[in-house]
């Protein structure tokens, strides 16, 4: 049995879903299908679940909903419907119950939003499910609370709980194509709650794992993971098999094609994935796996990210000073402020953060406690930092990656800000500035990619 997650472009209008039709039909083990809310259908469109939040914000500001919103997102439903040719009730269920959680009581205003923005992947697993009627085929839609998808009660970003597993292992007795709805589970009192956002392909992963799926599908509109961002790099190439600690690496410094929390189920089963496209199904796309053959050389991918800064801290004889670095966290903690890195040497240590809730009122707020408290020589604070991630499971094994990717940045002019080398081995990280983010990709790209090492 296999699990089959689509995202929102792959499910953004009619013609996508015939095509995801035909994908489950090519394959009778293809019997769990995970989605998500309709996607963009253009550039310049909208996701669903961007209008469901704004619907959801109206409302909690003026106790009214907006008509002309709400329209904006029947209509995405409704000229699915038309285009595969299907009941045309179902458009008028799917506003009802959009028009009914709008107006539901909300005392706390992020299970409101929750509840709201769930519904974009709720309503269209029933629409894909209807439309496997439609055509004559055994399906039926899943609701994850009748199933036992239970999370923690965490608005926004839930964990599933491990009684779930159990819950949902029965799936695999059921007949038919199951759909289910991405995103989202339901407290033990049975409140909706989401995932951190794109957190659909958690369903898959935590279906995957529960059913024990020989292999979990992830369909989306590439034809694999590629090396390097193509935005960045032209024509970078493709990656045909990974491990999950490279995958994992890759997705938290910026590879958007799988959520970053995505294969931890998976991977705690031993479940392999394949990231697919919906438009290209033949491609072989990309597998992710628990271990893989290293031929490729040191370094499988390069990723980045913006948006970071770094606390440097100074002071003489820090590494004898018993307790200094839990101090200094806790610091942060009292700031509501999680760490990303701690690069450090005998007498200073960098923390590196992500600038969003790190206004000049608490920066300064911090720099005078570390003052004050740890009687530190000094504080420095740089913003606007890019992260690039240098990642492969091979950097393990051969000599001399680190002056590789040192030696390309500074050919490019690149000057490096920080450098911390994972503990696991399988993941460098660089920190530049924001301004020399795509360089440093590009420079990085050309030596482990296009140039032959002598």
């Amino acid at each position: 049995m296999k699990v089959v997650k689509f995202g929102g472009s792959s499910l953004a209008s009619g013609e996508q879903f015939k095509k995801v039709l035909q994908i489950i039909l090519s394959d009778t083990a293809r019997k769990i299908v995970v989605v998500s809310a309709p996607g963009k259908r253009s550039q310049s469109d909208k996701k669903v679940t961007d209008l469901l939040i704004e619907n959801a914000e109206y409302f909690l500001k003026y106790r009214e909903i907006n008509e002309g919103l709400l329209e904006q997102v029947v209509n995405r439903y409704s000229s699915i419907a038309e285009e595969v040719g299907i009941r045309t009730d179902i458009v008028s269920e799917i506003k009802a119950d959009i028009k009914t959680k709008l107006q539901k009581d909300f005392k706390n205003e992020e299970r409101y939003i929750d509840e709201v923005k769930a519904s974009g992947e709720d309503n269209n697993a029933r629409l894909l499910a209807a439309y496997f009627k439609e055509q004559g085929k055994e399906a039926c839609y899943i609701n994850p609370f009748e199933a036992g998808l239970f999370v923690t009660d965490q608005p926004g970003n839930a964990q599933v709980l491990p009684e779930s597993y159990e819950n949902l292992s029965s799936l695999k007795e059921r007949s038919g194509i199951l759909v289910f709805p991405g995103f989202f589970g339901y407290s033990k009192d049975g409140q909706i709650l989401t995932f951190s956002r794109s957190g659909s392909d958690i369903t898959g992963s935590i279906l995957a794992n529960a059913i024990k799926a020989e292999l979990y599908e992830n369909f989306t509109d590439v034809d694999a993971v590629y090396s390097a961002n193509p935005f960045v790099v032209k024509n970078p190439k493709e990656i045909r098999e990974l491990t999950y600690r490279e995958m994992r690496e890759l997705s938290y410094a910026g590879f958007s094609v799988l959520h970053d929390e995505a294969l931890i189920p998976a991977f705690r089963a031993g479940i392999p994935v394949n990231i697919k496209n919906t438009n290209n199904p033949s491609a072989p796309g990309t597998k992710i796996v628990n271990t893989r053959t290293n031929t490729n050389g040191p370094v499988i991918g390069i990723a980045s990210a913006k948006g970071f800064c770094s606390i440097y801290v100074s002071k003489y004889l820090m590494n004898r000073e018993l307790g200094f670095g839990r101090k200094l966290l806790h610091i942060l903690e009292d700031y509501n402020l999680s760490y990303e890195h701690s690069p450090s040497g005998i007498d200073d240590i960098s923390i590196i953060l992500r600038e969003d809730g790190f206004g000049k009122e608490i920066e300064e707020a911090i720099i005078s406690r570390i003052f004050n408290e740890l009687e530190a020589d000094e504080v420095k604070i740089e913003r606007d930092l890019a992260l690039i991630m240098v990642v492969g499971e091979g950097m393990r094994h051969n000599v001399g990656t680190t002056a590789r990717a040192s030696k390309a940045l500074a050919g490019s002019g690149v000057n490096i800000e920080m450098i911390n080398q994972g503990s696991s081995e399988v993941s460098m990280m660089f920190g530049v500035k924001e301004v020399d983010e795509k360089r440093a990709v590009i420079s990085l790209y050309e030596e482990f990619f296009v140039s032959i090492p002598v």
